[in-house]
Order: C-alpha cells, then structure tokens, then sequence
C-alpha cells in the first residue's frame, strides 16, 4: 500500500482527482511499569525519558498507519493536511491521533 502523506494543503506536482474526505488513526498506550521507575529516576536527576520517548514514536507510528489503511479502504492514494493530537486518557495512558483528508491524486 503506497499512500503520500503530506501536512500541506496539496500534493505537490500532483492534481487531486478524488476527494474521500476525513480520515483518522489512534493508539491508546500505557505506561510500562520499568519505564515508569526509570522515569523516576530521570525526574531526580534530569534528562531525557528516551523509554517515553520511544513509546510516543510507537503510537505516532501505529495510528499513522492506521489512518492509512482508512484512507487506502475509501480508495484514496494520498493524505493531505495531517495533523497529530495527544491527550491524556487517564493516569497512565495517552493516546496518540492522527488524521487528515484523504484523497486520489494523479
């Protein structure tokens, strides 16, 4: 499945054909419980929390790719305007957000 995924309005050099409109991915994820204690740690002393960090990059990735699957289900080859939102489900837990207009482009 080959999508372009674009946070521009347009697809540059390309004409968009079809127009499929909204379509969207998220992850709910929690924290694992040695990346809580070594975040405590890192909250004593400073630094990055690369373990949240890396749990982020995940969610980022999955509720991209699900927001793909959505778009290639409607018949789009192309994602315009995405956008990424978090939030805080409960303690804990995030989720990870994204979506934009899915459309076909030549």
């Amino acid at each position: 499945m080959k999508i372009i995924l674009t946070t521009l309005e347009i697809v540059p050099n390309k004409a968009i054909i079809e127009h499929y409109g909204i379509v969207t991915g998220s992850t709910v994820r929690s924290k694992h419980v040695g990346r809580d204690l070594m975040a405590s740690f890192k909250n004593i002393f400073g630094g990055e929390l690369k373990g949240y960090t890396e749990l982020l990059d995940e969610s980022r990735r999955e509720a991209i790719k699900r927001m793909m699957q959505q778009a290639h289900g409607k018949g789009g080859n192309a994602v315009i305007n995405i956008r990424l939102a978090t939030s805080s489900v409960s303690a804990g837990a995030s989720e990870v957000f994204a979506y934009g207009t899915a459309v076909k482009v030549e």
